[in-house]
């Protein structure tokens, strides 16, 4: 799971596509919860190769629960589980119930016989991230310094494009928080794309996350399209390694909660 793991998370022609109807959404399910399901697959030059040792395909899901009563913060995670042998990755994020600001970040993975937890929460107050990782051989806890200026995990990224992608234009630099450690990143937009949903082909917007200079290297990148409405909903997600991609294509709405982006 090496090339889903430094990835994750979630862009520069530019095309006229007219934009199509508002989505059929079919709502479901608690009225604060937003589900997204996914097919996913290795795509790339590469892609070979990287299928010997990892999984190729799959599902996954995009799922956020929105402040309710009694609730005062935004739960949002992406899992990817592998098809026929129970791997899986997982990303968590909870953000404040503006979508500000990033309390805690988690991700998990399981392949074969290998696991690790990683879950780190961000003390505004003091300044600090504290960390706690554990295996199946050992757990252990740190203490860091929280990242300097306004930062992201990849699920509370794809949630900032989400709410701001109207007033993306150009880039936009940031960080973005993995593995414990802070990478300088831009944001930027990228081509619009045809997505069919149903029976309706819906416009779309792309942006991508890339490296940004200066500090430490990202080893990944992503890109999303989102839909040209006000749902902005992510019709493809792309986690990009150097010998391969993984793509989720958006495949059924669970849930549809509206977007708070809309506001």
């Amino acid at each position: 799971m090496k090339v889903i793991r430094h990835s994750i998370l979630a862009l520069a022609l530019a095309c006229a596509i007219p934009t199509a109807g508002a989505v059929d959404l079919n709502c479901r399910g608690p009225a604060n919860v937003e589900s997204f399901r996914y097919a996913w697959k290795l795509r790339g030059g590469l892609s070979w190769i990287a299928g010997i040792m990892f999984p190729t395909s799959g599902v996954g899901e995009l799922k956020t629960t929105y402040p309710s009563a009694g609730r005062n913060a935004i739960d949002s995670s992406l899992l990817i589980t592998a098809t026929g042998n129970g791997g899986f990755y997982a990303y968590e994020t909870q953000m404040d119930a503006a979508g500000q600001r990033t309390l805690m970040t988690y991700h998990a993975y399981v392949w074969k016989d290998k696991s690790r937890k990683e879950r780190t929460l961000f003390d505004y107050a003091h300044g600090v991230a504290t960390l706690h990782k554990e295996t199946p051989e050992k757990q252990w806890d740190k203490t860091n310094p929280m990242p300097s200026g306004s930062f992201h995990d990849v699920v509370s990224a794809i949630h900032y494009l989400r709410q701001n992608a109207p007033t993306i234009h150009g880039p936009v630099t940031t960080t973005i928080y993995s593995d414990g450690k802070s990478y300088p990143v831009i944001i930027r937009p990228a081509d619009r794309r045809l997505f069919t949903i149903g029976s309706q082909q819906v416009a779309s917007n792309g942006f991508e996350i890339v490296d940004g200079p200066g500090g430490r290297k990202w080893p990944g990148g992503m890109k999303i399209w989102l839909s040209d409405d006000a749902r902005r909903i992510p019709f493809r997600i792309e986690i990009i390694e150097s010998m391969a991609s993984l793509q989720l294509d958006l495949q059924s709405i669970d849930s549809c909660a509206f977007m708070q982006a809309a506001k």
